[in-house]
């Protein structure tokens, strides 16, 4: 009997442990998925920001493509498209280049619009002296398009087309659309709702202090008044 009784405890013992055992691989199991749950599933790879240039060395006449030294302008380069007047697209691929003369005052400029919560956006830029020979053939009138045989300033790097955005690429409402030839683009034409007088205002005030000064017909064109007897150019940019 007392061989009975040992032999029935450690089946008890047996039993017991067999019985812990499944609790024990729960346990684990929990600690497992716990452990999983805390490592990070995002691994999407971050994409290093573009490494600016600066304008140490260069001279201010010296051409330069804007996005190298800013990333807070807009673009819209028309020319790069069939979307404007001369119903062509006359420019390779969408670019802006301007004198560094002209780029700084652009930036300065800049800033201080989005200190007031809009931006500046391009239309076009510089603009080679081939190109203002087709408009000149479209548009035979120096009350909107330069004479080429004389050059514009965007010729010489220091003209540029602009309008503003909001913070979220929103245009300003300015009247018309750009390369709008007729008087509601005007400048002097008052004949229009505050909101576009107002932002008109804001774009040719602010401007007009960093420098440049605007025409009459036209309230997207801005020129650098210290760029207007720079000499024309041709060159065309590479394409990326």
């Amino acid at each position: 009997m007392r061989y009975s009784i040992v032999f029935l405890g450690f089946l008890l013992i047996i039993s017991c442990r067999q019985k812990e055992n499944p609790r024990q691989n729960t346990t684990v199991e929990a600690e497992t998925e716990v452990a999983l749950d805390a490592i990070p599933t995002d691994t999407t790879a971050k994409v290093a920001k573009p490494v600016l240039k600066t304008f140490d060395g260069l001279a201010d006449t010296t051409f330069v493509r804007l996005a190298d030294f800013s990333e807070d302008f807009a673009y819209d380069m028309r020319y790069a498209t069939k979307n404007n007047f001369l119903k062509a697209k006359v420019y390779d691929c969408a670019e802006c280049y301007t004198r560094v003369k002209t780029a700084k005052a652009l930036i300065k400029a800049n800033k201080y619009f989005m200190d007031k919560g809009v931006k500046i956006k391009f239309y076009d830029c510089y603009r080679p002296n081939s190109v203002q020979y087709k408009m000149w053939e479209i548009v035979p009138n120096p009350q909107y398009v330069a004479n080429p045989d004389k050059g514009s300033i965007h010729n010489r790097g220091g003209a540029v087309d602009i309008t503003l955005v909001d913070m979220d690429g929103n245009e300003l409402d300015m009247g018309t659309d750009f390369d709008y030839f007729g008087k509601r683009a005007y400048h002097d034409n008052m004949d229009l709702p505050q909101e576009i007088l107002d932002n008109r205002k804001l774009l040719k005030e602010t401007m007009e202090a960093h420098g440049f000064w605007s025409i009459r017909t036209e309230w997207w064109h801005y020129n650098l008044s210290s760029a207007s007897n720079d000499p024309v150019a041709n060159f065309k940019w590479e394409c990326n």
